[in-house]
């Protein structure tokens, strides 16, 4: 990247349960995370010093975040919690990978991706997610001007 690229992020929170079940420790237990989400893109600024504005930002990346807010994220192929959640009607999100910290994050990467590459001044793209206070998962997309 060269001297006229910016980077600007927006922070975002929810509260989420979850369960590894192949996990050996205690992972494979229901649990939950207050998880912080960083959303950072980079590049060329427009004519008044502004690559995307925040909230143009927040609009993107809310709607994604609003389904898992206070829900279970349930990979598919765990039928003891996906048949549980479904009998009880607790929110659930269904997704078809192991809902670890990285697969979380690769996965909100890409569908934010998928409005952000909209936006032609915008040439990265890097999502951080904090499961705990002293740990995170981040993945990063970019693409050529």
């Amino acid at each position: 990247m060269d001297m006229d690229t910016v980077r600007i992020a927006r922070l975002f929170h929810w509260e989420m349960g979850h369960r590894l079940p192949f996990h050996e420790g205690g992972c494979a237990n229901i649990h939950g995370h207050s998880y912080r989400m960083w959303v950072e893109v980079a590049g060329q600024c427009d004519e008044n010093g502004m690559l995307i504005d925040y909230g143009d930002l927040k609009l993107a990346v809310q709607p994604l975040v609003e389904p898992l807010d206070h829900a279970f994220l349930c990979y598919t192929g765990d039928s003891v919690m996906r048949d549980f959640l479904a009998f009880q009607g607790f929110k659930c999100a269904l997704v078809p990978f192991q809902s670890t910290a990285e697969n979380i994050t690769r996965y909100f990467l890409d569908k934010i991706w998928e409005v952000i590459a909209k936006q032609p001044r915008i040439t990265e793209l890097t999502v951080r997610i904090h499961e705990t206070e002293n740990s995170y998962a981040e993945a990063k997309m970019s693409r050529s001007v």
